[in-house]
């Protein structure tokens, strides 16, 4: 947090009193802040808090007018800023532009995309900070619904009871959230009486959570994709009109890809040296965009100049099939290289997760004699339930190559998570630093 602050030079630090800890153990070490804003009434202000010039929001606007013109400005100039997740070193600041930001919350609201209008009671369970929560706070001024915001409680019960008592008919979060509230639901024999649809991003969402929304509590998941560095929303996962008579199971398979680019986005993949690569949903190769709420550089220029001939890198490896249909295959530094082969983390993980008693599951690819690198899965249970690892491993058979099955699965008590819910393989890859393969694994694994 006080990197941060300190890179993004802050001059005004607002904060919810729940977080006065926080900013007592971090306000000594950002020296750009002049002032410290609890947002509370000034009866309310923390007494010997210890922090300088600490005032209460409502005695910091006492003396402002209560009416307000809105100015005319440069429309490309700056509204706000926010940090990647740091998962794989030091943050980078993307600053968005005014103009950039009001085109992603038209963009957003549209139809096909996620279909907010003023009668929706919208919960972005994805927090301020995880890009501007998605962009939905801008879409939902933009449309007029109204906007429920779920605090610091995560938790299934808190979760559920809010989407109950606010009326949510759309909610948008990360599929950690929702394993947790799905764990609620199912333990407690609830159902939803208002909740439509729900947005599920910031990581792949696994089949058999979006098969649970759908059949058992009549929710539709729009599957998306984005990152920071494009405001954040790329693509977003509805049906075309020529799908809404396919079987079940097929529109299942097109629902769980990441969608189609969203209006104003340009993507493609391409080979190592930079040749596009086909749309046949087979053909995989590093995933460029390109659009107007796209950054161009990271703030103060960090990291130079990463577009690739005005494309983006996104750092994702993907298919894209003859209708458009994107699906993220892994992270370029997740996905797994064995034989000369890729196997996708993410396809390992889903199939984990689709087992009963597996309530998180991560993997990672360790060093191998003969293969360069073998698939794990790291594996937490579910409360109160059992399974062994020659049982999950049997549960791979017949669902992915033979070759691509784990060569063997560590149970922890939790997998670690970063702020915004992601999967934190670096921090994984470090606990487990000295792991070695069974010795049958380094033996007897073939790519046949």
């Amino acid at each position: 947090m006080a990197w941060i602050v300190n890179h993004a030079q802050d001059e005004v630090l607002c904060f919810d009193t729940s977080f006065l800890l926080l900013v007592q153990a971090v306000h000594a070490r950002c020296p750009t802040v002049r002032k410290w804003i609890a947002l509370c009434d000034a009866d309310k202000l923390p007494a010997d808090s210890g922090i300088p010039n600490l005032l209460s929001y409502e005695a910091w606007i006492s003396d402002q007018s209560d009416r307000y013109e809105w100015p005319s400005f440069d429309e490309n100039a700056a509204s706000s800023m926010c940090y990647t997740s740091g998962t794989t070193g030091k943050p980078k600041a993307a600053l968005y532009s005014h103009r950039s930001t009001l085109l992603h919350a038209y963009a957003s609201a549209l139809p096909d995309v996620m279909r907010l209008s003023a009668r929706d009671s919208v919960l972005p369970v994805v927090p301020m900070f995880h890009v501007n929560a998605w962009g939905i706070p801008y879409s939902a001024a933009l449309t007029g619904c109204k906007l429920v915001f779920p605090g610091p409680a995560l938790d299934g019960k808190s979760v559920y009871e809010l989407i109950e008592s606010e009326g949510v008919t759309f909610a948008a979060g990360v599929p950690t959230v929702w394993q947790m509230l799905l764990g609620h639901l199912q333990a407690n024999d609830l159902k939803f009486s208002k909740l439509d649809r729900t947005v599920i991003g910031g990581a792949a969402c696994p089949p058999a959570m979006l098969r649970a929304f759908k059949d058992q509590y009549g929710v539709q998941v729009l599957h998306g994709w984005g990152m920071t560095e494009m405001s954040p929303l790329g693509t977003l996962c509805t049906l075309k009109n020529k799908q809404l008579s396919l079987p079940n199971e097929a529109q299942l398979s097109i629902l769980a890809k990441q969608g189609r680019a969203i209006f104003g986005v340009d993507m493609r993949i391409v080979d190592g040296k930079g040749q596009e690569l086909p749309w046949d949903g087979k053909t995989y190769g590093d995933l460029l965009v390109k659009g107007p709420w796209v950054v161009k550089e990271y703030f103060q220029g960090e990291g130079g100049n990463p577009l690739v001939e005005g494309w983006f890198p996104t750092g994702d490896v993907a298919t894209i099939d003859a209708d458009g249909y994107l699906q993220i295959t892994d992270r370029s530094k997740d996905v797994i290289k064995s034989g000369g082969e890729w196997i996708s983390s993410i396809d390992i993980e889903n199939i984990a997760v689709a087992h009963p008693a597996v309530a998180m599951a991560a993997c990672i690819g360790v060093a191998h004699p003969k293969w360069d690198e073998r698939p794990i899965v790291v594996v937490a249970k579910k409360p109160n339930t059992e399974v062994t690892k020659e049982e999950l491993l049997q549960f791979y058979e017949g669902k992915t190559a033979k070759w691509q099955i784990p060569d063997d699965v560590v149970f922890v008590e939790a997998i670690p998570l970063g702020a915004t819910g992601k999967i934190l393989k670096t921090r994984l890859r470090k606990q487990l630093k000295g792991y070695v393969l069974p010795t049958a694994a380094t033996t007897d694994r073939s790519n046949a």
